[in-house]
């Protein structure tokens, strides 16, 4: 005999605003987020906690789960509310400068947002703005002969793609990344390694560093493509 499995529970956007019983709705959701991503704006992602939240609200931890379940709840509706930030035009009719647009503005968001790259990479979600986002995507690329399972591996690597070059910005402004270059040019000096050498004294590549984003992700936005 097979073990039965649970049902799956939905998705906070699949469920009631608030609990069906209990008093008179306080608070909302929009509410809830805006203060646990004013938090995490603050004091990075580790500071969220139902009880912070509450806090900053002014009401008890208990409360709060009349409205969301669970911490991971909160989580997906802290990256669906940044995905209203985005400012969707209609296509022009290039596919490939549209996508480019729509990256250039999540880089901006999760700059904004240091804590949103981890979310992206490691708990992506997908509630109304972010369904906004992708329905978006999906028409600036209507006319592209491309397979629908393509499509959405483009705006599967559109999102991720950004969200990495942002968490490596980040990390290469800091005292590590100043260690790990200083420990790569003594490597590239001993000489042992003969292609780290030859990377590290190859001319440097045309045009300024900032220009890399755009070519990486063109590039690997033609290859999924095709």
């Amino acid at each position: 005999m097979t073990e039965q499995q649970e049902p799956a529970i939905p998705v906070i956007w699949m469920r009631p605003e608030q609990a069906p019983v209990g008093r008179p709705a306080e608070r909302s959701r929009a509410e809830i987020t805006a203060a646990a991503v004013e938090l995490a704006d603050r004091e990075g992602l580790e500071a969220v906690s139902m009880r912070r939240v509450a806090s900053a609200l002014g009401t008890g931890a208990a409360s709060l789960y009349r409205y969301v379940a669970t911490r991971d709840d909160l989580l997906d509706l802290m990256t669906d509310s940044t995905a209203s930030e985005y400012d969707l035009p209609a296509p022009s009719g290039d596919w490939q400068a549209d996508l480019l647009a729509v990256a250039h503005q999540a880089r901006h968001i999760m700059r904004r947002h240091p804590w949103l790259p981890a979310l992206v990479i490691g708990r992506p979600a997908l509630g109304p703005h972010g369904i906004d986002l992708l329905e978006h995507v999906l028409g600036t690329l209507a006319g592209h002969p491309a397979t629908p399972a393509r499509k959405l591996e483009a705006f599967a690597l559109l999102c991720g793609l950004t969200a990495l070059f942002v968490q490596n910005e980040t990390a290469t402004t800091g005292s590590g990344a100043t260690r790990q270059s200083a420990y790569l040019h003594h490597v590239a000096a001993a000489g042992t390694h003969p292609h780290i050498t030859a990377l590290l004294t190859a001319s440097p590549p045309e045009g300024p560093p900032g220009d890399r984003f755009e070519t990486v992700l063109a590039r690997a936005l033609a290859g999924v493509l095709g």
